[in-house]
């Protein structure tokens, strides 16, 4: 049986949260790099794979599967020595879980993407400077998000209890994001900040590696996305 194929970009949030879990569960698996700044997932190669242009996606032994949250959960049922906290077998405490991937659609999810996507993918992409309506309106919606981690979510060590699960990779690689865009989840949080150092942690080395590019990016960039200059004349 061949390995599992992990088609992913580390600048994607759901993509850097597969790699942290297929590392840390020591499923053997072969990772193919679809760069999404250049266009590959618009590749006839790549939309054999997804017509939605989209990442991660993987590839099990010919079965092909989309989306990050249904990913997980099918790795966690499908693959054997998984440890149970990841998702666990108990009704009640599977629930938690899904509860917070349900909710982190339009939460995490929406806020962290967001944001990200309007104060530093489109002005790349573009070269024009975000509407500071938009600004505005996307900053709320994220500062909402990181404030119900803060003060709704966190009331243990992690999102569903006192052991790590797949929820809180999925959170704390949304919650790495906005960072790019000069916004730091973390400060004036405390618990937020103790609980994202808590799965870098739990997690590492593979936390670190998965962040490798985005925290190479801050440090470069300081928030401000990387705009070509444009040419006198």
């Amino acid at each position: 049986m061949s390995k599992l194929k992990l088609y992913l970009d580390t600048l994607s949030q759901p993509c850097r949260s597969l790699l942290i879990f297929l590392e840390n569960t020591k499923i053997p698996y072969e990772p193919i790099v679809v760069r999404l700044g250049k266009g590959e997932q618009n590749s006839p190669e790549f939309l054999k794979v997804n017509p939605l242009h989209q990442v991660p996606v993987i590839d099990d032994n010919g079965f092909i599967l989309r989306e990050s949250v249904a990913i997980l959960r099918y790795l966690c049922r499908e693959k054997k020595n998984v440890a149970d906290h990841w998702y666990p077998k108990d009704s009640r405490k599977q629930a938690k879980v899904d509860e917070y991937l349900e909710w982190q659609h339009l939460g995490t999810r929406l806020g962290c993407g967001l944001y990200f996507r309007t104060l530093w993918l489109e002005p790349l992409a573009t070269g024009k400077t975000p509407e500071i309506r938009d600004i505005q309106r996307c900053k709320t919606q994220m500062v909402t998000a990181c404030d119900s981690i803060e003060n709704h979510w966190l009331k243990n060590k992690y999102i569903c209890g006192d052991e790590i699960s797949i929820a809180d990779i999925l959170a704390a690689s949304e919650l790495e994001q906005p960072r790019l865009a000069g916004y730091d989840p973390r400060d004036g949080r405390p618990k937020l900040t103790e609980f994202m150092a808590r799965v870098r942690e739990a997690t590492n080395p593979s936390y670190d590696e998965a962040h490798k590019i985005i925290n190479t990016i801050v440090d470069k960039y300081k928030g401000q996305p990387p705009l070509k200059e444009k040419k006198s004349g």
